[in-house]
């Protein structure tokens, strides 16, 4: 059994019917599923930026502060131990620290499509039979995300990610300055991007890509 979605034309005119297929975009959604897969990209993504020093690599220390007995003082080996102000830290955080998260390949695969899924189901999804400028125009590219949400998806709260085959360098350029809006390449699919925003923009091509690709 096969779905059935109208392609526009980027004047938001109905052109045709695309068949989509329904492993793809007819996938029953699973939240725990979808909870681990978002939980595992976003460790994956993660930085490690906090560290700390400890005692071997804080400056200085060297040398004895005083000897050992005879001053009155308790004992001390070197300034750079963690009692010490500027000294070593014991229990900061670390750069090496792994927060990386496995996931098996397929269940990451299965919760895309579970996001993909949604859209179709919700009518988010758009799917257009070409995305291309003829100049760097930021106006006009608005222009035609205006009349696609007037038209087709009925919103007018500009929240869209578009999915795009292939490197589209003037529709990258015009719509990187426009709020809301994110433009990824098909290679670049990833579930936290079609979970943060609420429409999906989608060639026809790029459908037709993403399918071949997993339908092996």
């Amino acid at each position: 059994m096969s779905l059935k979605i109208k392609v526009y034309n980027q004047s938001g005119t109905a052109v045709k019917d695309l068949e989509l297929n329904e492993k793809i975009f007819g996938v029953k959604s699973n939240s725990e599923l979808l909870h681990q897969a978002v939980v595992a990209q976003g460790a994956n993504e993660r930085q490690v930026l906090a560290h700390t020093k400890d005692r071997s690599e804080v400056r200085g220390g060297g040398k004895k502060p005083w000897k050992q007995k005879g001053t009155g003082r308790a004992r001390a080996g070197s300034s750079r131990s963690p009692l010490w102000s500027g000294g070593g830290v014991v229990f900061g955080p670390r750069n090496d620290r792994n927060f990386k998260v496995k996931i098996n390949q397929k269940m990451k695969q299965a919760a895309i499509f579970m996001a993909l899924s949604d859209k179709l189901l919700s009518k988010t999804l758009v799917v257009l039979d070409e995305l291309k400028m003829a100049d760097y125009k930021t106006k006009q590219f608005a222009a035609i995300l205006s009349a696609l949400e007037n038209k087709v998806l009925n919103d007018s709260r500009r929240d869209l990610l578009i999915l795009n085959e292939g490197q589209e360098e003037k529709v990258k350029m015009s719509a990187r300055n426009l709020a809301g809006v994110k433009i990824i390449n098909l290679e670049n699919i990833n579930l936290l991007d079609l979970l943060n925003y609420k429409n999906l923009l989608m060639t026809e091509s790029a459908v037709k890509t993403l399918t071949g690709r997993y339908q092996k």
